[in-house]
């Protein structure tokens, strides 16, 4: 006995299955990788969770957003208001638009290049902003999906009670009482 339990120990080990270890050496142990892989999918959520947290904005911070708000109308009724001058005063616009004309082509260049930073600038926050929108909503995607359910569940429960208060018996037949209170009315 002692030398078979010997060579047993040798092979599988002491309480240990030295056969599974050794496989694990070639082979990747696939709950381990699921518990891996699980706890990496938790944290990443927790991560864009914080990321994408809803911010609270000081009375600063909503100013200048106002006051970033402004460059587009003015930007848009002043060409309309040109527009309008064009066909009301001809002479006057025509004499704002050659002073227009000596204007030198850099100035004309950079103007460009300071609309195209501050709209692409703009562009870029507001796209941050529906991302971390997005990011909201899908987060409460499961919580709508529970309560659709519950309500659903809800809602045949209640079908099925209307079903059951539906065969009351004798629910239609006369009530002299009643008939004779409707009669003293």
């Amino acid at each position: 006995m002692g030398v078979i339990s010997s060579m047993w120990d040798a092979v599988f080990g002491d309480g240990r299955n030295v056969v599974k270890e050794t496989a694990e050496v070639f082979f990747e142990n696939k709950e381990n990788s699921s518990a891996r892989e699980a706890a990496y999918r938790a944290a990443a959520m927790q991560q864009f969770a914080a990321e994408f947290a809803v911010e609270r904005k000081g009375w600063f911070d909503r100013f200048m957003d106002a006051l970033n708000r402004v460059p587009r109308p003015m930007m848009a009724f002043g060409t309309i208001g040109l527009m309008v001058t064009a066909m009301v005063n001809p002479i006057w616009f025509a004499a704002r638009m050659q002073g227009v004309a000596l204007i030198p082509e850099p100035l004309w260049w950079l103007f460009g290049t300071i609309v195209s930073f501050y709209f692409g600038a703009r562009f870029q926050v507001k796209s941050q902003e529906f991302q971390r929108s997005i990011a909201t909503t899908l987060v409460r995607a499961p919580m709508v999906r529970d309560n659709i359910a519950a309500l659903t569940e809800l809602g045949e429960e209640v079908a099925e009670a209307e079903e059951e208060r539906a065969e009351v018996p004798g629910e239609d037949a006369p009530n002299p009482a009643l008939a004779a209170w409707k009669g003293s009315l």
